[in-house]
């Protein structure tokens, strides 16, 4: 009786070793291959952050904040870029509280419209790209802009250019 009860215990052991080695090769096997659809993904997004990185890198050639020439002509007159940069945007978003025509936008808006400038985006210590818009007709502007003796800001617009209406 006794060799019955070892002998049922030792295939009883046997069953719970072979079922614990099946379930544990089908979770290894089911880690593994997500490890491995993990570093696909991976790669994958490496790929795409590098190309968004390229893209990043390319858009902000004209920009006056990664363009150090331009930045040490405002340094060396004793500007601070930082402040500046806002303060010239500011500027230039305050024409568009003046009474009337738009002092800078050459063009008339709707009626019981105005033309407004949008976005401004200053290339380098001397010019600056700016978009506008009446709600229904839009366009562009190049603007140049210098600070005086004075210290007084002035923009002058040296082309522009309104998208047809469709």
């Amino acid at each position: 009786m006794k060799q019955r009860i070892f002998m049922y215990l030792f295939v009883f052991a046997a069953l719970l070793v072979l079922f614990q080695y099946v379930n544990s090769k089908r979770i290894f096997e089911d880690l593994n291959g997500k490890l491995i659809s993990q570093k696909d993904t991976l790669e994958k997004y490496k790929d795409s952050v590098a190309v968004l990185q390229d893209d990043v890198l390319e858009l902000s050639h004209f920009n006056l904040y990664r363009n150090e020439d331009a930045i040490s002509y405002f340094e060396n007159d004793g500007y601070d870029v930082s402040e500046l940069i806002p303060f010239i945007k500011d500027e230039l978003y305050k024409l568009n509280e003046v009474k009337g025509d738009h002092p800078i936008v050459p063009y008339a808006a709707s009626t019981g419209r105005k033309m407004l400038i949008n976005t401004v985006k200053t290339l380098n210590h001397k010019w600056i790209i700016a978009d506008f818009s009446d709600g229904e007709y839009w366009g562009e502007i190049f603007l140049t802009y210098e600070i005086t003796e004075e210290k007084q800001l002035k923009f002058k617009l040296v082309e522009s250019f309104l998208y047809p209406f469709d």
